[in-house]
């Protein structure tokens, strides 16, 4: 485990999200700030892409995303990060933060996208440094909603803060 990854322990089981869409709890779950443009933006990107049908996402504004967000330890209060938690409530939960939350989005894609690993020869104080700099940025470019954006009815079960 590294730095950006903070362990925690609870039993393996399986959810039913909406009943019509099984997760377990092995789907990484993205949380993101669900009135940034650039950050709805990246959910865009990744239920276009995610051909598997692993992406399970919450915004950080979410009750869901809070209770996850405090259980690590992190201020749920900060939306400057996006953040992937790995094997949602089984022993070995992670959860990744920055950089490294991007890079694992886009390793787990596939094809292509796999090359993005390559971003980790490079020193994650590097990597956080950009990343910052694009958050500090990101409403002034990409805007920024007065609410979170309510996901298409066809991915609104991979939304774990929607309700049906």
């Amino acid at each position: 485990m590294n730095s950006n990854e903070v362990a925690y322990s609870a039993p393996a089981r399986i959810t039913v999200t909406h009943d019509t869409l099984p997760t377990t709890d092995s789907n990484p779950i993205v949380l993101y700030d669900g009135v940034c443009g650039l950050c709805n933006h990246l959910v865009q990107f990744l239920l276009k892409r995610d051909k598997h049908d692993r992406f399970r996402f919450a915004s950080l504004q979410s009750e869901f995303a809070h209770n996850l967000m405090t259980r690590h330890g992190v201020d749920p209060h900060d939306l400057n990060t996006v953040y992937v938690v790995k094997n949602h409530e089984r022993t070995n939960e992670a959860l990744l933060a920055r950089s490294d939350a991007i890079l694992y989005m886009l390793t787990q894609l596939g094809g292509v996208w796999s090359l993005a690993g390559i971003g980790r020869v490079l020193p994650r104080g590097f990597r956080d440094a950009v990343y910052k700099i694009v958050a500090r940025n990101r409403y002034r470019v990409f805007g920024k909603h007065e609410s979170c954006m309510l996901p298409d009815p066809k991915h609104r079960a991979k939304f774990l803060d929607v309700q049906a």
